[in-house]
């Protein structure tokens, strides 16, 4: 029978995760301390540890570290209060497997320990893992690599991501990424193509979206040297600088149906012929796409020509929306807090409980782009060790607010620095709009209502990054 550790110095939760448990069919031991957990360890062969992290003697992450040198294949759970790097990301770095945050549903608490005690079976030396796990632990660790932060999520759909990515990287298939702006669609790209056997040769992004169609084509195919005003020299297109490497095509559903054609005789061919030559280029590129739309929608109104979807989405890809897997939030909140508070030199440790919540329970349409954006800019405003609810904008705080969002503010008691708040909200309200966007200017301008240049202008002023 499979067992598990329960140690937890509040009485109450060990009778409730201890019936919940006993309930799974499984042995169940409880600690109400650290000391008293690691005696436990030495005497009985436990499978799983559910330990809380504030405890009186040993905190949760001594607990882990000391027990990994008696018992190194036990597979630990961790249970606190706070999301912080100190909790969320410290645990995970000594070998935790993963993570739940107070106030959590008895459900969590089912899922969690059946997944771990799935890993706990995966170590047994019987049981080698999977293909399919480790094509997974393949493709996460290149994904987290990439995005050069310590947690990207664990959540079942970004598993299945990862596994995907694991399996498919060595071969040579096109491959359609969807998902909504902010998910990481050229992220995982570029993790493809760090697994792949093209690894050591280019790869090349372009935004479908950003060029006009005479543009497009020039800048994907190139051009010879008087082709059109202007064109002075002969130019290689992004095809041919790619050679041999991958290209990723992001918003494809953007391209006009006349381009849509060239590019389809170019995946066909393998062969291009750059704007004024005569002459065909054989090209050796992997293709990876992506796209924000419902292609097979386009399809429908005869937007998207059916033969090149074909041809783009031999495999699918789907990115889900962060707030379909609102479980990594506070593990990438705890992530981005961490990485900013570093660069701004800031001794921020955790984000409140109350501001979590309101990051859990916000929608997050401009998804973890937009994530990482709210949390950089708490962390500029931050005066205190923790990130509190204040510090987070308005959309956050008050989503789905039919109020006119004048009314949300109030003026507070004493001095008030009018110019430097209504640049705080301007700043909000242009980073919104990228993440919104996936960092088209242009779009963003259109969504905040203003030109293109004034918004570069006051994105140079305000000292937001593109």
């Amino acid at each position: 029978m499979p067992s598990v550790l329960i140690v937890d110095d509040e009485p109450n939760i060990i009778e409730i995760l201890g019936i919940v448990l006993e309930d799974e069919g499984l042995e169940v031991h409880r600690a109400s301390c650290g000391s008293e957990a690691l005696a436990i360890l030495k005497k009985k062969e436990i499978d799983v540890v559910v330990s809380d992290i504030r405890m009186p003697d040993l905190s949760g992450v001594e607990l882990l570290r000391e027990a990994k040198k008696i018992v190194p294949d036990t597979v630990f759970v961790m249970i606190t209060a706070y999301a912080s790097t100190e909790t969320a990301i410290e645990a995970v770095q000594h070998g935790a497997y993963d993570y739940v945050t107070k106030p959590f549903q008895l459900d969590d608490i089912r899922s969690v320990v059946r997944r771990a005690l799935k890993e706990r079976r995966q170590q047994q030396p019987d049981a080698p893992p999977s293909p399919a796990d480790m094509a997974a632990a393949q493709g996460q660790s290149l994904f987290q690599a990439l995005q050069g932060s310590h947690v990207v999520g664990r959540s079942p759909r970004m598993v299945e991501v990862y596994r995907t990515i694991g399996t498919v990287a060595m071969g040579d298939s096109t491959i359609l990424i969807t998902g909504e702006s902010g998910t990481g669609k050229e992220l995982v790209a570029r993790a493809i193509h760090e697994a792949s056997r093209r690894k050591e040769k280019p790869f090349v992004s372009i935004n479908c979206s950003a060029f006009p169609e005479t543009l497009l084509e020039s800048e994907l195919f190139g051009y010879m040297k008087g082709a059109f005003t202007g064109a002075g020299n002969n130019k290689k297109g992004l095809f041919e600088a790619a050679d041999g490497g991958s290209i990723f095509l992001d918003e494809i559903g953007d391209m006009t149906p006349a381009m849509q054609v060239k590019l389809l005789r170019v995946l066909q061919e393998r062969r291009l012929r750059p704007l004024g030559g005569t002459a065909e280029i054989p090209v050796d590129v992997r293709v990876l796409a992506a796209t924000n739309r419902d292609l097979e929608e386009g399809i429908r109104q005869e937007t998207f020509r059916e033969d090149l979807y074909y041809r783009i989405a031999v495999i699918n890809i789907h990115l889900p929306a962060l707030r379909e897997r609102r479980e990594d939030i506070a593990l990438l909140a705890a992530s981005f807090l961490d990485q900013y508070a570093q660069k701004a030199g800031k001794r921020i440790a955790e984000i409140s409980p109350e501001a979590l919540r309101l990051l859990e329970a916000y929608d997050w349409p401009g998804n973890v782009r937009q994530l990482e954006n709210v949390i950089e800019r708490a962390v500029a405003l931050e005066t205190t060790s923790a990130i509190q609810p204040e510090r987070l904008p308005d959309a956050v705080r008050h989503p789905g607010a039919d109020a006119d969002p004048a009314d949300l503010f109030t003026l507070p008691d004493g001095p008030f620095d009018l110019p430097a708040f209504l640049a705080r909200v301007e700043a909000s309200l242009i980073t919104q709009a990228l993440g919104l966007t996936d960092g088209n200017q242009t779009l963003a301008a259109q969504r905040l209502g203003i030109s293109k240049g004034s918004l570069r202008h006051r994105m140079l002023t305000l000292n937001i990054k593109s």
